[in-house]
C-alpha cells in the first residue's frame, strides 16, 4: 500500500510479482479472480516493470474479473459479515460447536428467503 494509504497500480504490480516470484515460483499458470478495481490490470505490470520483466509475469497470470454489480463475490462477502455478527460474536468452544451454529444460522437464513439487494443508490 503507497504510503498515503492508497492502493496504486504500482502495489498491485509489486503484489503480483511477489506471487509469482517469492510464493508461486514453480507454478506454470496463476488463476487470479479480482474485483475490477482500477489498478487491477495487466498494464500495472508494464507501468511498474521494463517489458522484459512484465511481460513473463503476463504470460504466467490467467485474470477473470466479477461483474460490476452483483457477483457472487459481493454475496459471498455479505453473507460472511452476516454469519460473523450473528453466530461468531462470541467464544465458540470447538469445530463441532461452530459447525453445528453455522448450520442452525444457514437454516434460519434459507427460511427466511431474504434476497440480497446490490443495487448501488
Amino acid at each position: 500500500m503507497g504510503s498515503d494509504g492508497r492502493r496504486t497500480s504500482l502495489d498491485f504490480a509489486a503484489c503480483l510479482d511477489h506471487l509469482a516470484n517469492t510464493l508461486l515460483p514453480d507454478a506454470g499458470k496463476i488463476v487470479l479472480v479480482m474485483d475490477n478495481l482500477n489498478t487491477h490490470k495487466e498494464a500495472s505490470l508494464y507501468e511498474a516493470f521494463p517489458p522484459e520483466k512484465a511481460r513473463p509475469l503476463c504470460e504466467r497470470f490467467e485474470m477473470h474479473w466479477t461483474p460490476k454489480r452483483g457477483s457472487w463475490l459481493d454475496m459471498a462477502e455479505i453473507e460472511i459479515g452476516l454469519l460473523g455478527r450473528t453466530c461468531l460474536n462470541r467464544r465458540i468452544g470447538s469445530v463441532e460447536e461452530f459447525t453445528n451454529e453455522a448450520k442452525a444460522d444457514l437454516a434460519r437464513k434459507n427460511e427466511e428467503s431474504k434476497v440480497i439487494n446490490l443495487a448501488v443508490h
